[in-house]
């Protein structure tokens, strides 16, 4: 490996604090999801972006879009979901072959319930801990990476 394809310090200190705060925030944000509201966080994830679409059920693709997950991922998320009741597949009228997913009034309960604990541990973990400036920067950094990365197809 040359020493242009190598991480620098700041590099290396930048990416692996990012890789390693991802993973701990993501654990511990899971952690007391199933602890208060005995949902995991993807769960969460699932129901969140059900409850927030103005239009109600969203296709599989529509989901998938906004959860940026993989097929087989949603696809699996979304029967151990509706196998508890959480969710529910219903049949697209504008398309015979697609499927849209909704909430169920179990998931909407369990949604309503778990928003506010997560969202206070949320600002408890992250939020708090970061100076306005911080936040800014954050957004800055996380927008510029999402531009970056806009023209790439989303596969498999």
């Amino acid at each position: 490996m040359s020493e242009s394809e190598r991480l620098n310090d700041r590099e290396r200190r930048a990416w692996f604090g990012f890789l390693t705060m991802q993973e701990d925030v993501r654990r511990r944000l899971n952690r007391q999801l199933l602890r208060e509201a005995e949902i995991s966080l993807a769960d969460f994830a699932v129901l969140s972006a059900l409850r927030l679409s103005p239009n109600g059920p969203l296709r599989v693709i529509e989901l998938r879009e906004v959860l940026r997950w993989e097929k087989t991922r949603l696809v699996h998320q979304i029967s151990r979901m509706t196998r508890r009741g959480l969710v529910e597949r219903q049949s697209c009228v504008e398309d015979r072959r697609g499927t849209r997913i909704a909430l169920t009034d179990e998931g909407l309960a369990v949604i309503d319930k778990a928003t506010p604990l997560h969202l206070r541990y949320v600002r408890q973990l992250f939020l708090d801990v970061l100076s306005p400036r911080q936040l800014d920067t954050l957004a800055a950094v996380s927008e510029a990476v999402l531009d970056n990365l806009e023209n790439e197809l989303f596969e498999d």
